[in-house]
C-alpha cells in the first residue's frame, strides 16, 4: 500500500507539473502579445493587433485592447487635424503690426483651444501715405472648428469688401448681409468692433456690431471712456440690419484698447474675474510705454 501511494503521488506530481507547464505556456503566449501591443500603443504605434483565439477573459481583454488602439488612432488623427487647423488659423492672423507714422499699434490672440472664434486684423482702407488704418476685432459664438470656419469666412468677406474702400458702416452692413445668408438657422453669430483711424485729421470712426465697446484712455485727464454707439445687434442675425458709424477726435498720447471678453472674463482658481478694472490699472501704470509693452503687461498679469 505504501509503494502504491508513493507511485500514485509521483504520478500526480508529474501530471501536475506537466499541466502547470502547459497552462503556463498557454497563458504566457497571449500575455506576451498583450504586453507587446501595450508597448506599441505607448510608443504611438496602433497598427499591430492582438490575435484573439479564445472566448475566455484573456480573449475579451485582447478585444478590448484592439478597440482601444483603434479609438486612440482615430483620436491621434483628429488631434493632428486640429493642430493643422490651428496652424492655418494662426496664419490668418497678422504676422506683425502695421507701421504707420504717428501710430503705435500692437495685437495678439491666444486661443484656449486648438482653434477658436476670436479674430483681429489690420486693414488697408486707403492708399499708402494717407495715414489711415482699419482695425477689426471679432468674436464668433462658441468654440472649435465650426467657429474657426465662420471666423475665416468673415475675415475673407471683410477683406474683400474693404478692398473697395467706402464708409465703414456700409462695409459692416454688406458683410453682415452675406454672413447672415451663410449661417442662416445655425444659431451662430459674430460680434465685431471695426475702427478706422485717420492720423492726419486725428479722428477715429467705428462701428460696433454687438461687441464689447473699446475703451480709450486719456492720460491728460486720467480717465477711461467706453466707445459706445453703433448697434447692439451681432453680425449674422438679420440680413437687413443697418449698422451706424460713430466718430470722435483723438489726441496724442491717448491709448485705445479693443479686445474680446476672453481677457476680462478670465477667472482664477478662486473664481475671481480678471475684470476691466484690473486692465485699466495696468494701462495707467504703463501709460508711457509702447503699445507692445502695454499688451505684454496685460497678458503677463493675466497669466499670473
Amino acid at each position: 500500500l505504501q509503494g502504491f501511494i508513493i507511485k500514485q503521488a509521483l504520478l500526480f506530481i508529474v501530471v501536475g507539473i506537466c499541466l502547470t507547464m502547459l497552462v503556463g505556456r498557454n497563458l504566457s503566449i497571449p500575455f506576451r502579445e498583450i504586453i507587446r501591443s501595450l508597448r506599441d500603443i505607448r510608443s504611438g504605434r496602433y497598427e499591430n493587433k492582438i490575435r484573439v483565439t479564445t472566448n475566455d477573459e484573456i480573449g475579451y481583454t485582447g478585444d478590448v485592447i484592439n478597440e482601444m488602439a483603434k479609438g486612440l488612432k482615430e483620436r491621434e488623427q483628429m488631434r493632428y487635424s486640429l493642430v493643422l487647423a490651428r496652424e492655418v488659423q494662426q496664419n490668418l492672423l497678422p504676422a506683425a503690426p502695421p507701421e504707420i507714422a504717428g501710430l503705435d499699434i500692437a495685437g495678439k490672440s491666444i486661443y484656449c483651444d486648438e482653434t477658436g472664434g476670436d479674430y483681429y486684423d489690420f486693414l488697408e482702407v486707403a492708399n499708402p501715405g494717407e495715414g489711415k488704418i482699419g482695425v477689426v476685432v471679432g468674436d464668433v459664438s462658441d468654440h472649435g472648428i465650426p467657429s474657426a470656419l465662420l471666423m475665416a469666412t468673415a475675415r475673407a468677406l471683410i477683406r474683400q469688401r474693404c478692398s473697395a474702400f467706402g464708409r465703414i458702416d456700409r462695409v459692416v452692413s454688406d458683410v453682415n448681409r452675406q454672413l447672415a445668408k451663410d449661417v442662416k438657422d445655425s444659431g451662430r453669430f459674430m460680434t465685431l468692433f471695426y475702427a478706422e483711424i485717420e492720423r492726419l485729421n486725428k479722428t477715429i470712426r467705428w462701428v460696433n456690431a454687438g461687441h464689447e465697446p473699446a475703451m480709450i484712455f486719456d492720460p491728460v485727464t486720467d480717465t477711461f471712456n467706453d466707445m459706445n454707439g453703433g448697434s447692439n445687434l451681432a453680425m449674422g442675425v438679420f440680413e437687413d440690419t443697418e449698422f451706424k458709424e460713430v466718430q470722435q477726435k483723438i489726441a496724442p498720447g491717448q491709448i485705445i484698447l479693443i479686445a474680446t471678453d476672453g481677457i476680462w472674463e478670465a477667472r482664477n482658481s478662486k473664481g475671481e474675474m480678471f475684470s476691466k478694472e484690473r486692465i485699466q490699472q495696468i494701462i495707467r501704470r504703463n501709460r508711457t510705454g509702447a503699445a507692445s509693452e502695454i499688451q505684454d503687461a496685460i497678458l503677463d498679469s493675466l497669466q499670473h
